[in-house]
């Protein structure tokens, strides 16, 4: 689940970067949020069998 949603919130980084030209501050919260995701997916460990 942490991994789908940091690709999603890398995606939207991508896109506000390229796209839009959102303000920095809200590229750089989402670039934050999807790294913070990652790590607590693999901190987290797999749950599947």
């Amino acid at each position: 689940m942490f991994l789908v949603l940091a690709v999603v919130l890398v995606l939207a980084w991508i896109g506000g970067f390229v796209v839009f030209h959102v303000s920095s501050f809200l590229i750089h919260l989402l670039l934050i949020l999807a790294v913070i995701s990652i790590i607590m997916h693999f901190v987290r460990g797999s749950r599947t069998a």
